[in-house]
């Protein structure tokens, strides 16, 4: 895995560290010596080590920034001791208390730097790299476990958001996205609508076959569904035999027609279950646009369109009713009248 470090200080005080650290194929290493600059590619781009130059103005303050940052706890933070004054000075005892200091300022680590006199000696600078070398390890070590605990995060939220009969985002992920849906379409002023289908008699499926052929019937639903969406579109599985589909970019006479194709590719192939079992299969669908008025959760939305696929239910399933629909048949009634 290649490190990401940042080094705050001088290029002056990089070239003091071991050479190592400038081995571009296990180290990506970047200098910066300005603290709002550093601060900026940190909460942009966070890096896995910070190495920390202790005489460079406001290091101390960079410290105690990034331990205040909750989310960006992860980042291994060495600060390096080069200050003469305080090098002077170093005794046993002075050693403690400044490495005291240094981790209640936010360091993770505290390294005295070689002084230029002892750099001839090439046992102390060599113990000196082995144990810069030893704490860019356990960097390393928490960089790789922080990125195992996100990866094993992201998979937990996966399969939080999924339908494990269907593999279509559950009703939980529909409650997650539509809000976003909604503040996107807002936010750019572009359409939004969504389609609430469900399965006409799946009842008498399960009582017929069984509940095991009504899942493999959810399933294969699901998969042409899925397979007749267009790639701006996206499927939840809602609950038993009901499904939602957010249709972004997409106005009420779109969503019309959206819905009407699902409705025919649906009805037109029975679905196969077995070499012994194929069952024919309608669906009810209702849809609904999104208004100024709806509430920012999508549920009113949602609300109006249940009630125009209760609708479709009501006059003979197997079609689709939407405020669209409703008021072409009104115009055609004032027509023909």
């Amino acid at each position: 895995m290649n490190i990401s470090i940042l080094v705050f200080g001088s290029d002056k005080f990089l070239a003091s560290l071991p050479d190592q650290i400038r081995d571009a194929t296990a180290f990506s290493v970047e200098v910066i010596a300005n603290l709002n600059q550093a601060v900026s590619r940190i909460q942009n781009t966070p890096p896995d080590i910070i190495l920390v130059q202790a005489s460079l103005n406001a290091s101390t303050e960079l410290c105690c920034w990034l331990k205040d940052q909750t989310k960006l706890s992860w980042i291994y933070c060495i600060l390096f001791e080069d200050r003469p004054e305080i090098l002077s000075q170093r005794n046993w005892e002075w050693d403690l208390e400044m490495t005291s200091t240094a981790l209640k300022q936010g360091a993770d680590a505290y390294i005295w730097q070689i002084t230029e006199e002892k750099r001839d000696q090439k046992s102390a600078l060599s113990a000196n790299n082995r144990l810069i070398l030893a704490q860019l390890t356990v960097g390393l070590r928490k960089a790789q476990k922080y990125r195992d605990m996100m990866q094993e995060n992201d998979v937990l939220s996966a399969i939080a958001l999924a339908d494990s009969l269907t593999q279509m985002n559950n009703r939980r992920a529909l409650e997650w996205d539509l809000p976003r849906q909604i503040q996107k379409s807002r936010n750019q002023n572009n359409p939004l609508s969504l389609i609430i289908l469900d399965v006409d008699f799946f009842k008498k499926v399960n009582d017929t076959y069984g509940h095991l052929v009504g899942d493999r019937l959810l399933q294969l639903l699901s998969a042409r569904l899925r397979n007749n969406l267009r790639f701006q579109d996206t499927a939840f599985r809602y609950g038993g035999e009901e499904f939602v589909i957010i249709l972004a970019n997409t106005t009420g006479e779109e969503a019309l027609l959206v819905a009407r194709r699902l409705n025919r590719i649906v009805n037109q192939e029975p679905f196969k279950i077995n070499n012994q079992v194929t069952i024919n299969l309608t669906i009810s669908l209702g849809t609904a646009s999104l208004r100024d008025e709806d509430d920012a959760n999508g549920m009113s939305m949602l609300d109006r369109a249940d009630k125009y696929l209760l609708q479709a239910k009501a006059t003979g399933r197997n079609r689709v009713i939407s405020s669209n629909y409703l008021s072409h048949m009104s115009h055609l009634q004032v027509v023909s009248s």
